[in-house]
């Protein structure tokens, strides 16, 4: 897990931009809800580009930002500050990250979990999380589920052409390791050149049972699994997941 989002964070929220944001964060507080939580402090994992810190700050939450990429946070703050929002924004691996308090909740959402490809790193993650939270505190997340890194993206090849941005994106599915590889390359319309970037990631195919005993290890309790945005289970095909965990003590 590296940092390689330096030229990708720029135009990440042009590629992103068919997300509603606003849906995912009413989806979190309708959790709050259900769970019968009213978090103050609350921090996000992988951040990115602060898309819902900023959504969450401006629906009166106090948010810590991390993330790994210093190119990403680059375009989270300014956008913070446009719309004058006191976020903390930091610079840190989720595998290691270090807080100065505890917090009342956790998110970690948009498939980041997934990329982290070591069931003992997930376990420290889980770990650090439970650290951080308060006695009560929920931990929400989400994932790409098996099938869909399997199935859908697999070994498959894809190709979009938009307006400035023209992209294909290569993966690679490894049976063995669960593993799926993404190759991509954008062609990004700047004046009357393209410029080129290159991107690789991969993303681990984690079952719900694995995700169930990673956090029973690291000390947490699994509230319980959702399909996306509703409170039904997920379906065999689903291709996201959603969890919800709390710290019991």
């Amino acid at each position: 897990m590296d940092d390689s989002y330096s030229g990708f964070a720029y135009i990440y929220d042009r590629l992103m931009q068919d997300i509603d944001y606003d849906a995912w964060v009413d989806y979190i507080e309708a959790i709050f809800d259900r769970c019968g939580v009213t978090p103050k402090l609350v921090l996000e994992l992988a951040c990115g580009t602060g898309n819902i810190c900023c959504r969450m700050a401006q629906r009166g939450y106090d948010m810590i930002g991390i993330d790994l990429s210093q190119d990403m946070l680059n375009v989270a703050v300014p956008k913070a500050e446009e719309k004058d929002l006191d976020i903390l924004y930091l610079q840190q691996d989720m595998r290691e990250f270090e807080l100065y308090g505890t917090v009342d909740a956790v998110l970690c959402l948009i498939d980041s979990v997934n990329y982290i490809t070591q069931e003992k790193d997930l376990i420290q993650v889980f770990k650090l999380v439970r650290n951080y939270l308060n006695p009560g505190g929920l931990f929400i997340f989400d994932i790409n589920s098996a099938h869909k890194l399997k199935e859908i993206i697999g070994s498959n090849t894809f190709v979009v052409n938009e307006d400035d941005i023209f992209y294909v994106w290569e993966n690679n599915y490894d049976e063995k390791d669960e593993i799926c590889e993404f190759f991509l390359t954008f062609f990004v319309k700047e004046g009357r050149k393209y410029n080129r970037i290159d991107e690789y990631h991969r993303e681990k195919a984690y079952s719900a049972c694995v995700i169930k005993d990673c956090l029973k290890k690291a000390g947490l309790y699994l509230v319980d699994i959702y399909e996306p945005f509703s409170f039904q289970k997920p379906m065999e095909k689903s291709e996201r997941i959603f969890f919800v965990a709390q710290r019991k003590d």
